[in-house]
């Protein structure tokens, strides 16, 4: 059976699998963020920041479960509709990484900002959740992770790095960075073979840039030990500071 990505489907034990190898590495990223999740529970870091961090794990682990199976192994047998779950699970996934970094920086900012941060969160969720769910477009779940990670989590942690010099913060920086290869591979649909396509690339890109985050997450530390750089530094500095190995 031809598939969407062009990947051969495969035969186990009677039961048709659609893209088997894309079927897998969400399945990777599935386990990287359970395992993730798992290690930020023992930890138990205290603070509303946390427990966002945790939660993004939880619900990504959800969402590339759904993604893995009925967006991909299965679809042929339950429709387009059913990478629905995948997709809106997954949004709310970067939405609750979104909060865990506006908590995180509550200590150093206004209360207005703060405020501010969490309603824009909550409607361009709903907004781009409606989209998806009217339209069954891939690109709106695209458009969403990009708003999320590019222009609410990497300005956010780099504030965060350049007034107090966290290190869990800057990690997060270079992972969001990082996981632009993904876009850049499913995007130019860079392949290596049909049995190693674009979305394969893509999600082992994910896979890692997942287990990154969950550094930086836990290199963050708790809320309470957050406090501005006692010798400020300016933007410029800090910008190369986050690309040093200091």
């Amino acid at each position: 059976m031809n598939s969407p990505s062009g990947q051969p489907s495969i035969e186990i034990f009677g039961v048709l699998i659609m893209e088997p190898v894309v079927t897998l590495t969400d399945l990777l990223v599935t386990a990287v963020s359970f395992y993730a999740y798992l290690k930020l529970r023992k930890a138990n870091r205290q603070g509303s920041s946390h427990q966002y961090f945790r939660l993004y794990f939880l619900i990504m682990a959800l969402a590339t479960a759904f993604g893995g199976i009925t967006g991909h192994a299965f679809q042929y047998a339950l429709g387009l509709e059913w990478k629905l779950p995948g997709w809106l699970i997954s949004m709310l996934a970067v939405s609750a990484l979104e909060r865990g970094a506006i908590s995180f920086l509550s200590p150093i900012v206004p209360k207005k900002v703060s405020n501010f941060l969490d309603a824009a969160n909550i409607i361009e969720l709903l907004a781009f959740a409606a989209l998806s769910f009217i339209t069954l477009n891939f690109i709106f779940v695209q458009i969403h992770s990009a708003y999320g990670l590019g222009l609410v989590l990497f300005p956010l942690c780099f504030y965060a790095f350049w007034k107090t010099g966290n290190k869990g913060a800057k990690i997060l920086c270079l992972s969001v960075l990082f996981t632009i290869l993904a876009v850049v591979f499913y995007t130019a649909k860079i392949s290596i073979s049909p049995w190693f396509n674009h979305l394969d690339i893509s999600h082992i890109i994910i896979a890692i840039g997942t287990y990154l985050f969950y550094r930086g997450a836990d290199e963050m530390g708790d809320i309470s030990d957050i406090s501005v750089r006692k010798n400020k530094i300016s933007f410029g500095k800090a910008w190369r500071l986050l690309f040093s190995f200091s």
